[in-house]
Formats: C-alpha cells, structure tokens, sequence
C-alpha cells in the first residue's frame, strides 16, 4: 500500500517542479547557466543548506549566554534534546505537506503560480480553525524572528563601529533588510544559503579557538544553574535555536521532489550541532559567568581581524536570514491583498515594503538581545514550532481509512503509528509544560526586568556607558591596585531577572 502512494505522491508531485527545473537552467546561453547555478534552487542540497543556514544565524552568539544560565551539563543536553525534537516535529510538518499536497493535486489544483503555507496545510486537512490558529503563530513568529534579526544586526556591527549607537544601526540596517522585498521565494535563496552556512561555521569555529586561545579569565566562576528564572530562561534560547522551521513549508515548497525533504532537516541539526556545542562550551568554559551579562558572544572577545570577519560575516548572514523569516510573511500579506501570483517582480516588491515597517518599529522598542530570544521562544515557537505540528499529526491521522490510506506511512523502527502517537504526545506535554509553562514564566519575568533596567527604545543596550578623561585615570588605577581585572567587570546586573 504504501509502496504504490509513494509512486503516486513522486509522479504527481514532481510533475510540475521538471517544468520549473528546466526553466530555471537547462538554457544552452551563459546566462542561463549563471542563472541556474546562483539563483535557481530546488534539489535536496539546496533545501538542506537552507534548513542549517537558517537554523543557526544569530543565535550561535546567544548560546554562551545560555550556558552561563544552565551550567554546562545541562546547555548541552537541552540542544541535544531540543535538536531531536526539532528533528521529529520538522518530519511531520513535511508529512503534513506532502498529505495536502497530493490531495489537493488529485483534485487537479495547480500551484504552479502559488506557493503552499503551513496555514494553508492546516485548512486543507484539518479546517479553519486549526488554519486561524496557525496563521496566528506562525506569522507572530515570523514577524519577532526578523524582529530578531535586526537587533542583531546593530548588536554586532557595534563590536566594530562604535560612533554610532545600537539604535542607529537599527535604522540603517533596517532600511538594508528590507530590499529582501526582491526576492521573489525560497526558490531562488541558492547562493545566499550556501554562503549563509559558510558564514556561521567561520564564526562558530573562530568563537571555539579564539576562546580556547584566550583561556580562562583570572577568577571564572561557572556557577550556572542558580536560580530558575536564569535555568528555563536559557532553557527557552535553546527552545528557540532548534525552532527555525517555521519556513519547513515554504523551503519544502521550493524543491523539486518535496517528498524528498523527510531526514533533510535532521541531516542539518546534526552538522549544526558539531558548530553550537563546541563553541557555546568553549566561551562558557573561558568566560563563565560573565556572559550572565553579555548576551552576546562578541562582547567578551578580544578585538581582531580575525573577530572583525565573524562580525561582517554574521552580519550578512543576518540579512539573509531576515529575508528567510520576512518571505512567508510577505507571502501572506500578498495573498491578503490579491497580489500573490502577480508575474510583475516590482509590484509585488513595491506591495511587500508595509510589512517591513512594523519589523522595523518592534526592533526599535525592544533592543533586548538575547532575552527576546527566549521569549519568543517560550510562547511563540513552543506552540508554532513543536505543539501544533504534533497535534496536527494526531488529529489529521485519528481514523482508521485516513492511517490506511496515508501517502506517507511511519517508519517501522518509531513503531508506526502507535509508536509516532506516543511521541507526538510526549513532545506536547514537554513543550507546553517545560518549554510554554516554565519557560514563558521565566522569560517573561526576565524580559520585564530588562524593561525596568534599561527602558524601552534604549539607545544602545548592554553599551558600556560613556566616560570622562578624569573616570578613565580614576579607572585605571583601581584596575592597577587590584586583585584582577575580571573581578569589577560585573555590574549590578549580575542575576538580571532573578527578581
């Protein structure tokens, strides 16, 4: 039975994509050539590349904070468990997708100018409701994830041009991010995921051995965990760091053979796994508990060319991965308004600018690098990312006829359906209680501390303040006389939101 669902889900599916294929390069000219080998992307390379690039971005810098909040044995379980479970709820969107898909193609409709969203798996199997709902996360995710993106953006190239505070950057780059309006889908991100990836493995092995290089800090103390508002704090950073297919739909979309997408996105969790461990471990292992208050990983660093290129690279990777969480979006906002299959690129660009703007307001008022990680993690991804995909699973696959007749049937060594419906209600009851209860309890707590201490609209958050020529020599004879320099470095800020 599932043998020939297979056959049928290959031939309907990939039906349409060897058209797209053959457009996008199978051109004799040099430009076709050009165009097919940087632009047009589909296969299963492209899609991995994608997942990792996309997986990792910014928040490789906010892990070392997260350790710093849960010790070292715990961050490293928590990314090995929260990988898998990414792992896991990614495959059942993909089954979700691929379920609508051959559906919606043996009732002969064509999505050759249309590109299929998770909302819009959610209607077709479950109803509108379930549809309601997951647009609501779904884009309220997307939106604080760009959010993410360009407070990350000013956070980072302040490590090398500090003339200008971290809210004009915002403003600067916020103007750069939203030329991703060009770009027409996830079919044409080849080049920028490629070099995406080449550009946070650079920064992750440069964070490993320049920490290793630079050794412990005279004094380090690695007290993490203390308190349980700083323990699922971190806890919902790394939620959050494993939560980046909320796009599944829209990349899975982009490819040739969509069914070939099944063990893709686990394939990326693993390699990005060899560049987050180690390097969240070595800067926790140098800097301690330092990172309590330098969310990010950049601060703690010594300046170099060698830290300048992590810097420049991220910021580029930034920008691409702002244009990976604002796609799906403009996508919505252009089906709202009629203009989705719209063949004319500049319209459609000139039309997607509105979303940009609000992205850009949000980053203005809450800078919190770092902290606005863990909250959007705890009650945005943990519904959008891993509770509602499983319980997508459970309620699409309830009856007998619709196990039986399922295109995609699970695999033998899960336990087939008994053994996908015991998981898909262990990772519910985890994510709601441990991920959405604990975690959105401490994060909050944390991101209203960090409204108390530093406000919103704060010019430049986490700056070291400004000093006079008369602080500075009254500085440096107090770090003459004593005992370390490492000793005064901690400002009162010391367990930020422990309160």
């Amino acid at each position: 039975m599932a043998s020939s669902s297979d056959k049928v889900v290959e031939t309907v599916i990939a039906g349409n994509y060897v058209e797209m294929e053959s457009e996008g390069g199978k051109g004799k000219d040099m430009k076709s050539r050009v165009s097919s080998l940087l632009w047009h992307g589909g296969s299963v390379y492209d899609a991995w590349f994608s997942c990792a690039s996309n997986q990792v971005a910014q928040v490789l810098l906010t892990l070392p904070y997260s350790f710093s909040q849960l010790g070292m044995a715990s961050g490293i379980a928590f990314q090995l468990l929260y990988g898998l479970l990414g792992s896991w709820t990614a495959y059942l969107i993909s089954i979700l997708y691929v379920e609508y898909r051959t559906r919606k193609e043996r009732e002969k409709v064509n999505f050759r100018n249309h590109v299929i969203q998770w909302f819009e798996v959610l209607d077709g199997l479950l109803g509108k409701h379930w549809r309601n709902v997951g647009l609501a996360f779904n884009c309220t995710f997307l939106l604080f994830g760009s959010v993410i993106q360009l407070i990350a953006c000013a956070s980072n190239i302040y490590y090398i041009n500090d003339n200008l505070d971290k809210r004009t950057w915002t403003y600067i780059f916020g103007a750069c991010c939203a030329t991703t309006v060009f770009i027409p889908s996830f079919h044409n991100y080849r080049i920028w995921s490629f070099l995406g990836l080449l550009m946070t493995t650079y920064t992750a092995w440069y964070l490993t051995v320049a920490s290793l290089l630079h050794g412990q800090v005279e004094g380090v103390k690695h007290s993490g965990p203390t308190k349980l508002v700083l323990y699922f704090t971190g806890a919902t950073n790394i939620l959050y760091t494993f939560g980046g297919h909320a796009v599944t739909v829209e990349i899975m979309h982009a490819m040739w053979k969509p069914q070939k997408f099944k063990s893709i996105y686990l394939v990326a969790t693993i390699y990005v796994l060899t560049l987050t461990l180690p390097s969240a471990a070595a800067v926790y292992w140098a800097f301690g508990d330092m990172l309590l208050n330098h969310s990010n990983a950049f601060a703690l660093l010594p300046r170099s060319p060698f830290r300048d290129m992590a810097v420049i690279l991220m910021l580029i990777h930034q920008f691409i991965t702002f244009g990976f969480a604002c796609t799906p979006l403009y996508f919505v906002w252009e089906k709202a308004i009629g203009m989705h299959e719209c063949k004319s690129l500049c319209k459609r660009a000139l039309v997607r600018l509105p979303v940009v703007i609000p992205i850009w307001f949000l980053a203005i008022i809450f800078p919190f690098f770092g902290p606005i990680n863990s909250t959007v993690g705890s009650l945005l991804v943990s519904f959008t990312v891993y509770i509602i995909p499983a319980l997508a699973h459970i309620f699409t696959f309830k009856s007998s006829s619709a196990r039986q007749n399922a295109v995609e049937q699970p695999p033998k060594f899960m336990g087939r359906w008994v053994g996908t419906y015991v998981i898909n209600v262990f990772v519910v009851i985890w994510v709601l209680v441990v991920g959405f209860g604990f975690g959105g309890w401490a994060s909050m707590v944390n991101f209203i501390h960090q409204i108390d201490t530093f406000g919103l609209f704060t010019k430049c958050y986490q700056c070291p303040p400004p000093q006079l020529p008369h602080q500075l020599n009254a500085t440096a004879t107090a770090t003459a006389a004593a005992p370390s320099p490492h000793h005064h470095s901690l400002p009162p800020l010391h367990h930020r939101g422990g309160h």
